[in-house]
């Protein structure tokens, strides 16, 4: 199976290491691959079950960044549920909204856990990261709440409400879950949709960040980056065919937004798009995409959401259509909770001091609140890292906002596998990049953005290669970072928006 990496400067294309193993015509070319699992029905150990729950919250309710004042498109939580014969469920579960974070990442795992009757250890949740969405906290608004303010930040009876909600659906769902036949994989290039944000200059320090929705054409026009650009789904089926639908794709999920209007934005269009066109439950997973965008290609113009749409349902459907068999059927759940590095930018004390200075805006206090809620995390509430592993077929599930270096380095680990990763799980730790990229600067790993420290990369890529049993040895999330830069730029002529700002990006 090909993993591979694009950087676009001085037009050189450099491969993901497991691309040795494959021969696939022209370097570089659009590849569309696809493996199947079969599963005697009569012979099935695993059954499965999905749920779905509307996430959208009431007008005025605390977005992300605004209060909400319409819903562009409904926000969805959705999951499945896997039986396997003799051993306990597996609950993955993800929701439309910007993170899940500290305790409510926990307490929304402790729920689905107990309405299937498995261990909080066997549930993973995710979200996909939209901006115009609810944030999520249970941890930060305890450290708000003696100041009155929580409500101004987070919506915790509807947060509540939804996690009640999707654990009775869960509860339910599995009453009529069905056996699974075969289990199927693919993947195809998701075209003019995903770019690097982190633009270098010729010292390989970040000098400019191409944001999600970039207006200037001199920043559109700087070189792709490191990306994946490949699209992965895994189906589960019947003796009728597909059931679920999973897909992974790597990138922040913002057109335009800032807008106060909920929407699960061109993913989860996508998402929904492809569920009613073929009738069949589908459920999306952002990967690793903490420095991906579509600024490449999005001038932030309302019209470019349903492009970036189209340009991701088209390639799952081409995955969809593309499914081929393979001979693995071993199914196996794994979780290692690991304990991060604090950010070493991090002060307990000034963050306490902010969170209740009463001259300061809320959304000041609640980021400063979200800050203070990780660091006080100890070795009593680690960060969940997960893997299921579907014979030959592999789904890791990782924290925060990842940069996509972990994704490539997963890939490269382990190149007779087929790797699907799934980033934005527990949201606490914010953005997490690469040791090297911590050296370099920008936004993604500034004080403000990120919450750990350039050592996380070590405890995250031991925890990788134990999963992931790893067959090719020292291999980095570094070793895929850009360190050269694009060459000159006019830095003159790039606008302020093109830099850094206390915004959320």
């Amino acid at each position: 199976m090909m993993q591979w990496q694009i950087c676009d400067r001085e037009g050189v294309m450099r491969l993901c290491l497991a691309a040795v193993c494959f021969s696939f015509g022209i370097i570089g070319s659009p590849v569309v691959s696809s493996f199947s699992v079969e599963v005697s029905a009569e012979e099935s150990d695993l059954r499965i079950a999905t749920f779905e729950v509307d996430a959208t919250p009431e007008l005025g309710s605390p977005l992300a960044y605004d209060p909400m004042v319409k819903v562009s498109d409904p926000l969805r939580c959705k999951g499945v549920v896997l039986l396997p014969t003799g051993d306990q469920p597996i609950v993955l579960a993800t929701v439309d909204w910007l993170g899940v974070a500290n305790e409510s990442n926990a307490m929304f795992c402790g729920k689905l856990a107990e309405a299937v009757g498995t261990q909080p250890n066997r549930v993973v949740v995710h979200a996909l990261h939209q901006h115009d969405a609810p944030r999520c906290d249970h941890s930060a608004a305890a450290l708000l709440e003696p100041y009155g303010i929580v409500d101004q930040c987070y919506d915790l009876p509807f947060i509540e409400a939804t996690f009640e909600s999707a654990a009775t659906a869960a509860k339910e769902a599995i009453v009529s879950a069905v056996a699974v036949s075969t289990i199927q994989v693919g993947q195809a290039p998701v075209q003019r949709v995903a770019s690097n944000r982190r633009m270098l200059d010729p010292t390989g320090q970040v000098h400019i960040t191409r944001y999600t929705a970039c207006r200037d054409p001199l920043v559109r026009a700087l070189p792709l980056g490191v990306i994946d650009p490949a699209l992965k789904l895994m189906t589960f089926e019947d003796a009728n065919g597909p059931v679920a639908c999973l897909t992974f794709y790597a990138t922040h999920p913002q057109s335009y937004y800032r807008v106060g209007a909920a929407t699960p934005d061109f993913p989860g269009l996508a998402r929904d798009t492809r569920q009613k066109a073929t009738g069949v439950f589908h459920m999306h997973f952002n990967g690793a995409g903490g420095n991906i965008g579509a600024g490449k290609y999005n001038d932030g113009s309302q019209e470019n959401r349903p492009r970036l749409a189209r340009r991701v349902e088209e390639a799952m459907q081409t995955a969809w259509e593309n499914r081929r068999p393979d001979n693995s059927t071993e199914l196996n759940w794994q979780q290692q909770p690991v304990v991060l590095p604090i950010s070493e930018a991090i002060s307990v004390d000034v963050l306490a001091k902010t969170i209740a200075d009463e001259t300061q805006p809320a959304s000041v206090r609640c980021h400063a609140a979200e800050k203070l809620a990780f660091a006080q995390r100890d070795e009593e509430s680690p960060v969940p890292i997960s893997r299921l592993a579907i014979g030959n077929n592999t789904l890791m599930f990782m924290p925060g906002e990842l940069f996509v270096e972990y994704q490539l380095a997963a890939q490269a680990m382990v190149p007779e596998k087929f790797v699907m990763m799934a980033a934005y799980g527990d949201y606490g730790t914010a953005y997490i990049g690469t040791r090297v990229s911590y050296s370099q600067g920008g936004y993604e790993v500034s004080p403000r953005a990120t919450n750990v420290s350039p050592k996380s990369e070590l405890v995250l890529l031991q925890t990788m290669r134990k999963l992931l049993e790893a067959q090719v040895d020292g291999v980095t999330a570094s070793d895929y970072t850009d360190a050269t830069g694009p060459g000159p730029i006019n830095v003159q002529q790039l606008p302020g928006e093109a830099r850094p700002d206390e915004t959320g990006r």
